[in-house]
């Protein structure tokens, strides 16, 4: 297979991505070997360390409020381990992008735009890869929801959400992001510094962690917490000084 990503193109919409999807699922199966007998994937440690039970758990869903760098920090690990990734209705992913933050390219697969046969085009891929992530154009109905949910789990297929999923196990939010690269007016962007924060279900407290989402080197790693500087007051006669 060519280093490059499986594409399932949208022309024409209606007829061809769910036939599509099982012309890829037949490929896929052909190329890939067993999947793991494992409960989890991995993810990258310092994402991981916020999770319920501190991996992606298969059969899972999980939500991430509308950020792709977070999403393909989260597919990274996976991907290396051999997992095959499906982006289901997200036409902005970047392959180069994805390949930067270490994805391989010959485990990817892509349905940019599946209309509205995103929910046929997510399960039928589902069926054969370790990890699915999918942006729904509108809200599936409860019973779509549920039957999916079983699908997941009989398959051991981690979804991940772009944006709010029923039940969902945890929801990652992208906060305080911060660029850094420009310089008095010139220069361009060259990282940046964002706080991931992860939500569960079982209404533990939110936890969260600063990020380099990427460096400069276009890595993920931890931003060294930064505590805030102590208020000292001191007093010259009658005027006051405030010093940070």
């Amino acid at each position: 297979m060519a280093s490059a990503a499986v594409a399932l193109d949208d022309s024409p919409i209606r007829e061809s991505v769910s036939e599509r999807a099982r012309e890829l699922q037949e490929r896929i199966l052909q190329l890939q070997a067993a999947r793991p007998d494992t409960r989890s994937l991995p993810t990258h440690p310092a994402i991981a360390k916020l999770l319920p039970g501190g991996a992606l758990r298969r059969g899972a869903v999980y939500s991430v409020q509308n950020s792709t760098t977070l999403i393909m920090a989260l597919l990274a690990a996976p991907s290396a381990a051999g997992a095959w990734s499906g982006i289901v209705g997200v036409p902005e992913f970047g392959i180069e992008a994805a390949r930067g933050f270490g994805i391989d390219l010959d485990r990817l697969a892509l349905v940019p735009r599946p209309g509205d046969q995103w929910l046929a085009a997510t399960a039928a891929i589902a069926d054969v890869m370790g990890i699915v992530v999918t942006r729904p154009p509108q809200r599936a109905s409860d019973s779509s929801v549920s039957r999916l949910a079983a699908r997941l789990r009989q398959r051991g297929t981690t979804l991940i959400v772009i944006g709010a999923w029923p039940h969902s196990e945890a929801m990652l939010s992208l906060e305080r992001a911060d660029w850094h690269g420009i310089g008095d007016g010139h220069g361009h962007l060259a990282a940046r510094q964002a706080t991931v924060t992860v939500t569960s279900r079982t209404g533990q407290r939110p936890r969260s962690t600063r990020l380099w989402l990427p460096d400069a080197s276009l890595q993920v790693r931890e931003s060294p917490q930064q505590s805030p500087t102590p208020l000292r007051v001191t007093t010259q006669g009658s005027l006051r000084a405030l010093h940070y």
